[in-house]
């Protein structure tokens, strides 16, 4: 009874191995769960205080589809002095969640067949926008190798209509370097493709510096900017997020939110605007622990003989599953025998085979017993 374009896409891999973990635990099972996408701060005091005043103040009503203008302004300043974009209040679209997001582009640009060019392995979100806008992902690998002008063009062909970046990256944790970003920049001018930039994890970066593509020559006009404040402000259950676009495709993704959900909520928004506006040394703390975290597990993992590079962004370890079985195996062993949960690296795509993703949005001690507890099977 459902329409095809369902029979398309598969069930979230991270919410299902979240559902496990649930169940597990409300079955008495002591479950470390590694799986979620999600900072385990609480949000920030003064960003709830901000919500409690919208509440008092009656700010419980619809307001404008695009996003309530204070903020949109908030955005489109922060874009121009910390992205180095030039980008006024109208080329922003506030949207419940990053997700949304990502999906009105998609409908907003994608016809029947066209074709998109994704980083493997990559956020699975992605992958699924695309085929439910009509469109056919094309994969290109970028994992312990660069991405370059060369591997891109074997992807290539007259029905490419974008190319989709998220650096830091989910599920990897590296950091698109300057060259391949211009590399990116210069393919897509010479092909006339629109670039879709997922900078949610701009902040959650180590030793290293977040860089735009859309400040790039020529990239401001074919790039639309993805983020939000779930990540950044440990602010997920809010929904709310953004888009920066060109003039043209921000009013068809203005179209598609206005005949779906309306308009982010506005108390969310209120939070948001907050979150933005004051000083930044929450997120600074957060970013502190969770280098220590990541120093940790990734320590750690090496140590037991699971080869983990040192994410350079965001709170992932990808971690290699070759020498214990496929990633699959490994993620039912661990499952099973040791009660923790991460998310198979194939769900990401295909050079996620034999990987492995564990989110270190956990505390320290949860790491600690973790590890223990894969030493115990595999050390």
């Amino acid at each position: 009874m459902v329409s095809k374009r369902l029979t398309r896409v598969e069930e979230s891999a991270t919410m299902k191995m979240g559902s496990i973990a649930k169940k597990l635990q409300a079955e008495g099972k002591s479950v470390l769960n590694f799986s979620l996408g999600e900072p385990d701060f609480k949000t920030p005091g003064h960003i709830c205080e901000a919500a409690k005043r919208a509440l008092d103040f009656g700010y419980t009503h619809y307001v404008s589809s695009a996003g309530v203008d204070e903020l949109r302004e908030a955005i489109a300043g922060k874009i121009r002095e910390e992205n180095e974009v030039d980008v006024s209040a109208e080329n922003v679209i506030v949207t419940p969640g990053a997700k949304q997001a990502i999906y009105e582009l998609m409908m907003s640009v994608l016809d029947d067949g066209d074709e998109v060019i994704l980083l493997d392995p990559a956020w699975v979100t992605f992958e699924s926008a695309v085929k439910l806008a009509g469109g056919n992902p094309k994969w290109v690998k970028r994992l312990e190798e660069e991405v370059n002008y060369e591997s891109l063009e074997s992807a290539v062909s007259e029905n490419t209509k974008l190319i989709v970046i998220n650096s830091p990256n989910n599920p990897a944790g590296y950091v698109l370097s300057e060259t391949e970003q211009k590399e990116i920049a210069e393919f897509a001018v010479d092909h006339d493709l629109l670039v879709l930039s997922d900078e949610i994890y701009e902040k959650i970066i180590y030793g290293r510096k977040h860089v735009s593509i859309a400040s790039f020559d020529g990239m401001q006009a074919r790039t639309v900017i993805i983020n939000g404040f779930s990540k950044t402000y440990a602010m997920t259950g809010w929904r709310i997020g953004y888009a920066v676009a060109p003039a043209e495709i921000l009013k068809g993704m203005l179209k598609i939110q206005q005949h779906s959900v309306s308009c982010a909520p506005s108390i969310a928004q209120s939070a948001a605007l907050t979150a933005l506006s004051s000083p930044q040394d929450c997120v600074n703390e957060m970013v502190e622990q969770f280098k220590r975290r990541r120093d940790v597990i990734v320590k750690r993992l090496n140590e037991i003989g699971l080869r983990c590079l040192n994410p350079e962004g965001a709170f992932y370890a990808f971690v290699n599953t070759s020498n214990h079985g496929n990633d699959v195996e490994f993620t039912e062993r661990l499952l099973k025998e040791a009660y923790i949960v991460v998310t198979p690296g194939s769900a990401f795509g295909l050079a996620g085979k034999n990987y492995v993703r564990f989110s270190f949005a956990a505390s320290i001690e949860d790491i600690l017993e973790g590890m223990g507890r894969i030493e115990k099977l595999y050390g």
